[in-house]
């Protein structure tokens, strides 16, 4: 494989998104609305905007030979590196002042995941996946991330962000799901997947994700033991709905409910 940025140069890229999403946090903007099939309302603001075009400013600077995929922008480049960006992922939580929102920053090479990190600059958090592990950051802090060693449904704590976007065999599939675990909890946006590799959420599903609304975080669950895969099986780079589970037993038992029941 070739070689990979380093991971310094991914908190590079935070620290340049966090100077524009912070400030904006908890402030008076104004919201545009812009097309997404399923959602009536898809909010954007000055901080999603601003915060992309200086992290591709950034990128371009360095590795001006490589893409980029922004849900604001869109793609740019061609090549084997791909970064994949969401500036704001989670911009309801962040209009509402929940700070379950974060900047996503991912990069593919030949189409797989290979490093991402989450950056919440509100509570000073950092979580990343990498080729040496996935990583957790706070006030100077740093320690390895670990999924929890859970393979029982009726034990495990599940996440999704709203019940509302899940529809016919979807839906049927979460309910059974649901009915199957311990807990059942929403509204935690990508705040919530970077739980799961923390050890504190053992499933994660979601409905129709975007390749920016993924990329970043499969690194980090993936390096923390967790696996992530759309519905159907296959890779989740290119979305679609996804399943994160904490062990691949778990993840197993969990997409056997979500497709056919049993």
């Amino acid at each position: 494989m070739p070689q990979l940025p380093s991971t310094d140069f991914l908190h590079r890229l935070a620290d340049v998104a966090d100077r524009e999403t912070l400030p904006r946090f908890r402030t008076e903007l104004a919201i545009d609305t812009k097309f997404k099939e399923g959602f009536t309302f898809d909010p954007v603001t000055e901080a999603d905007r601003q915060a992309e075009i200086a992290i591709r400013a950034a990128i371009t600077a360095k590795y001006p030979d490589h893409a980029i995929l922004g849900e604001e922008i869109g793609l740019t480049g061609h090549g084997p590196f791909r970064w994949v960006l969401d500036p704001v992922d989670g911009t309801r939580p962040f209009l509402c002042g929940l700070p379950v929102w974060g900047t996503l920053i991912g990069l593919t090479v030949n189409g797989r995941a290979e490093l991402g990190l989450m950056s919440q600059p509100f509570t000073g958090e950092r979580f990343w996946g990498a080729a040496d592990g996935a990583w957790y950051e706070h006030q100077g802090k740093r320690q390895r991330l670990s999924t929890r060693d859970a393979d029982t449904l009726s034990q495990a704590i599940l996440h999704t962000t709203s019940p509302e976007h899940y529809h016919g065999d979807l839906k049927t599939g979460f309910e059974r799901l649901a009915a199957s675990v311990r807990m059942t909890r929403y509204g935690g946006e990508c705040y919530a997947m970077v739980m799961l590799a923390a050890g504190r959420i053992d499933l994660a599903v979601e409905p129709s994700l975007q390749p920016y609304d993924i990329v970043a975080l499969i690194p980090i669950i993936e390096k923390a033991g967790g696996v992530v895969t759309r519905i159907d099986g296959g890779r989740a780079e290119e979305g679609g709905p996804v399943l994160a589970s904490a062990t691949p037993g778990l993840h197993a038992a969990a997409l056997h409910l979500l497709n056919n029941g049993g």
